[in-house]
């Protein structure tokens, strides 16, 4: 059975918040924040008010190239200009989007102008990232986290379903 762990808007905000913190601390600052659609567009945004940092997306979800892998190769070709860019998503899981977002970018730009931010972190991922919020173990956490945009979802069975199809 799927346990529903809802993540409260300020709790939402204390991520973004530690998230904006931790971004430039070392030394590395993007020129632009890409938020991935769908789940990473809302933290994205937040995070590009909180910076001061342009914000750009991709939709990543409904696989609609040119809403995806076409703006994708686009912000390639900025990486191998030297422009720096933060992907901003709420989860790193699987890893599996983030394998496919470096990928992507990786085949026409310079993924060393590239980092990863995410509000929770799974460290049992196939994928690391540079930036999180709060990290989690899959082995000991098996929660589908709702988010303060997701709990605008109908009800409850679709939330459910969507964890469950994810989760295959």
């Amino acid at each position: 059975m799927t346990t529903l762990s809802y993540i409260e808007h300020d709790r939402f905000v204390g991520q973004v918040r530690a998230l904006a913190k931790l971004i430039g601390a070392n030394g590395w600052r993007p020129d632009f924040i890409l938020g991935i659609g769908r789940g990473g567009l809302v933290p994205a945004v937040f995070l590009s008010h909180a910076t001061s940092i342009p914000l750009l997306s991709v939709d990543h979800s409904t696989q609609v190239a040119p809403f995806g892998d076409e703006l994708l190769a686009q912000i390639a070709r900025q990486t191998a200009n030297g422009t720096h860019i933060l992907i901003v998503d709420d989860i790193n899981d699987s890893g599996r989007t983030i394998a496919y977002l470096r990928k992507a970018i990786a085949e026409g730009g310079d993924i060393a102008n590239l980092r990863v931010a995410v509000l929770i972190d799974n460290i049992r991922s196939i994928q690391t990232v540079d930036y999180r919020a709060e990290t989690i173990d899959r082995d000991q956490d098996q929660s589908w986290f709702v988010f303060p945009w997701e709990a605008m979802a109908p009800g409850e069975d679709t939330l459910v379903a969507a964890a469950e199809a994810h989760n295959g």
